[in-house]
């Protein structure tokens, strides 16, 4: 899979939440994790954060919004529900990014919200975990850009393509390339329009009520 990612998470404070997130970050290959404005105890961490994340992962603290710092080319996405939030299926991961998710409770705050390039929503019916939602963001990202054959359309079925080339298929990108970072000048902070749709089923649906976090 081409390019890197990083995690991290804005005035969390449940420590469960936090060793799970880290946890499920080092799992799925993140190039690092920081934290925000966070108020944590590091042993407590480590009770849910099984695989010592700390030790193959580089962890980031930082105080305040305007303090945190990226590399350069690294695009921040913020998970919240907004109005103007893109819907997770919709969504082009840029090939260099840094997500962030927002405290148990409660919202990524308005500083945070005005650094990031996009701000993406998960489309369930209501608030999940914020370490849960973490998982789905990062498995989102690998299953569109990392270098998967299409799935069969039945239990036994095999794509097509797969059956023409003895069982393997060429790299696809279900929402374009990655190269393109949200902003420049494409659709990729947009909803896909169903006559552009690809295989991926799409946004189904939001939040009642409009903006909010992701719950502890």
């Amino acid at each position: 899979m081409r390019g890197y990612f990083g995690i991290g998470v804005e005035g969390i404070s449940k420590p469960m939440n936090l060793g799970n997130l880290m946890r499920s970050a080092h799992a799925f290959g993140a190039s690092f994790f920081f934290t925000v404005n966070a108020a944590f105890n590091a042993r407590e961490v480590a009770q849910s954060d099984t695989s010592a994340s700390t030790e193959h992962v580089p962890l980031y603290v930082f105080d305040q919004p305007d303090a945190l710092l990226l590399p350069r080319g690294c695009r921040l996405i913020g998970i919240e529900f907004t109005e103007e939030s893109v819907e997770l299926p919709s969504f082009k991961h840029p090939s260099m990014a840094a997500y962030v998710l927002g405290r148990e409770r409660g919202s990524l705050s308005p500083e945070m919200q005005e650094r990031c390039d996009a701000v993406v929503k998960i489309p369930t019916k209501f608030c999940v975990n914020v370490g849960t939602a973490g998982a789905i963001v990062m498995y989102d990202r690998v299953i569109s850009l990392g270098r998967y054959a299409r799935r069969p359309v039945s239990l036994r079925g095999m794509p097509e393509q797969m059956a023409q080339s003895g069982g393997h298929a060429p790299p696809i990108g279900q929402r374009g390339s990655a190269d393109h970072a949200p902003g420049d000048n494409d659709d990729s902070t947009r909803p896909a329009q169903p006559a552009h749709a690809s295989s991926d089923p799409g946004g189904a649906g939001s939040r009642p009520g409009g903006a909010g976090g992701y719950q502890g």
